[in-house]
């Protein structure tokens, strides 16, 4: 039953909140609370990964300290004697030469104490113990020739950096900053590049390298199940993205076929070598608006990263390669692998991926390389700046390609392996590069091939397009005999 109270007393309790609010305002006139402040915040701009010019390399001559020795005695009429050693000083070690003269430690100066410094007394170099043993080529700044001291190790680069305070690029950043930045950059000094920087990168990898298949071609012939039954497990397992238990039970439903799911994994292993070398040796006639991005796949229950770089006119898969980790190599590898599917590199290639500093890095390493080309990134999910407001429509296909890509792998609940999510990847990018139909083409494949568009059903041209790569490779393997 309503009570008749209630309004009243809600009433009530609104002119006594009005009431409370008015007194304390009138008593915060005459007694101003004392509220503690938050400390301001200084907001730092976000900052872009930004890539120093090639340092300057200087050849150090290599020289014999016996004939400097002969010189010295000549010019000066006596004999150059070893070094005088105090008692209580610093001793160098008897196995240490100098790595300019091979000078012997007798002709060594601990320079600086114990702090590993040596200068030697005949040709007057300075170098440390622990680079007495590095190539005798010496990076230096390009802006006041200071030789670049080691900064940080990472893991597949050494970070140098010029340490010298009148470095005019030093000076020149330094007067730019504002009193602002000056007082942060006291306070948190790693937080600006101020400093050359340069970055030695340690990749096993020979850019532009051609590929080479790395096992030998399968015999269809000689396998238990019929090039028929090969070309149904490919179409339902890659083409309708169906894991490898559901195609060997519809191979069991359907066709009265008893194949278990592990045969087709090893199917899908044994033709992945042939099936790469066809995909990455085909001669493609590729576009300028080539787009890159990084998805996530599982491996052995971890997640791993997969790199899919894409001709976004052309709708051809690029590149695809597998890591564990997110870093420089991974970019390294993918944009390394777009390079060699190109005849010629256009003066003005344009790889437009994520704000991800991999990219940039990569870009550097080609740099070194003799290799050049433009990164463009798009930052963020809004366009906050020109770049990405340009290149997004670029930036959204490539994740259409991912989301395209995950609709199959979602079927096959992860990897067991490296090895099956290589070939799982490699099947999916022969199918889409010259088997899947796109509706952006007109319904066309991307790459056609006659012998291909001509066969009348999928599980033919599966069959037609393992046997031309089948043939690729024995025509590598017959021009190297």
């Amino acid at each position: 039953m309503h009570n008749p109270m209630i309004p009243e007393l809600l009433e009530t309790i609104k002119v006594k909140d009005q009431i409370i609010l008015l007194l304390l305002r009138e008593l915060n006139k005459y007694c101003p609370l004392d509220v503690p402040q938050e400390d301001p915040v200084i907001s730092l701009e976000y900052q872009k990964l930004t890539i120093d010019e090639p340092p300057v390399y200087e050849q150090l001559e290599k020289l014999d300290y016996r004939q400097l020795i002969i010189d010295y005695q000549n010019k000066n009429n006596k004999l150059l004697k070893p070094v005088k050693r105090r008692s209580g000083g610093t001793p160098v070690p008897k196995e240490l030469r100098c790595p300019r003269c091979d000078a012997p430690s007798d002709y060594l100066y601990a320079n600086n104490g114990s702090l590993g410094q040596y200068e030697c007394k005949v040709c007057s170099f300075l170098f440390n113990k622990q680079n007495r043993y590095n190539k005798q080529v010496q990076p230096r700044c390009p802006h006041c020739s200071y030789v670049l001291e080691l900064f940080r190790k990472r893991k597949k680069f050494d970070v140098y950096r010029c340490n010298f305070k009148k470095c005019p690029l030093f000076i020149k950043k330094l007067a730019s900053m504002t009193s602002k930045q000056k007082k942060e950059h006291k306070k948190n000094p790693s937080q600006f590049k101020l400093h050359y920087i340069y970055r030695s990168f340690r990749v096993d990898l020979v850019p532009l390298a051609k590929t080479q298949p790395n096992k030998s071609i399968i015999d269809l012939s000689r396998i238990y199940s019929s090039p028929e039954t090969l070309g149904l497990i490919m179409t339902y397992y890659v083409n309708y993205e169906l894991s490898a238990r559901k195609t060997a039970s519809i191979m069991k439903d359907v066709h009265n076929l008893d194949i278990s799911y592990q045969t087709i994994l090893n199917y899908a292993n044994a033709l992945e070598p042939t099936l790469k070398y066809f995909v990455e040796t085909f001669p493609y006639e590729l576009s300028d608006k080539i787009c890159g991005d990084e998805t996530y796949i599982k491996v052995k229950g971890k997640w791993y990263y997969l790199t899919f770089f894409f001709d976004a006119e052309k709708k051809i898969i690029l590149a695809h390669p597998i890591s564990s980790n997110r870093d420089t190599e991974l970019a390294i590898h993918a944009i390394n692998d777009v390079l060699t599917k190109m005849q010629e590199i256009p003066e003005d290639l344009t790889f437009v991926v994520d704000g991800n500093p991999i990219y940039p890095l990569a870009q550097h390493f080609f740099a070194e390389h003799g290799i050049h080309f433009a990164i463009k990134q798009v930052i963020g999910l809004s366009n906050k700046d020109e770049v990405s407001a340009e290149y997004r429509p670029l930036k959204q296909i490539i994740e259409r390609l991912n989301r395209t890509f995950k609709s199959g792998y979602r079927g096959t609940f992860g990897f067991g392996s490296h090895k099956g999510a290589n070939s799982f990847t490699t099947l999916f990018v022969a199918f889409f590069n010259f088997l899947r139909p796109h509706a952006s083409l007109e319904n066309r494949v991307p790459v056609i091939i006659t012998d291909l568009v001509e066969l009348p059903n999928m599980p033919a041209r599966w069959l037609k397009l393992i046997e031309m790569a089948q043939q690729s490779v024995l025509v590598y393997q017959n021009a190297l005999t």
